[in-house]
């Protein structure tokens, strides 16, 4: 049993738009959308956050190379 062809598509959009109406999909709609956005936003402040945190850690390790030389 494979994928479902056009025709069966477009039966199965059309019982889903007749069980849960118009309105309602698109308010769905939206919504998820709204949470792919917050996601990504998180996973890209979460990357950003990790960079700052390595670039913090790196600097205190020069900073202690350079103590430790000038001792």
């Amino acid at each position: 049993m494979g994928m479902p062809g056009p025709l069966e598509l477009i039966i199965i959009l059309v019982i889903v738009v007749l069980v849960f109406g118009g309105k309602r999909l698109k308010n769905l709609g939206g919504d998820l959308g709204g949470a792919i956005k917050g996601f990504k936003k998180s996973m890209k402040d979460e990357s950003v956050e990790k960079k700052t945190e390595q670039t913090e850690d790196i600097i205190e390790v020069k900073a202690e190379k350079e103590d430790e030389t000038s001792k």
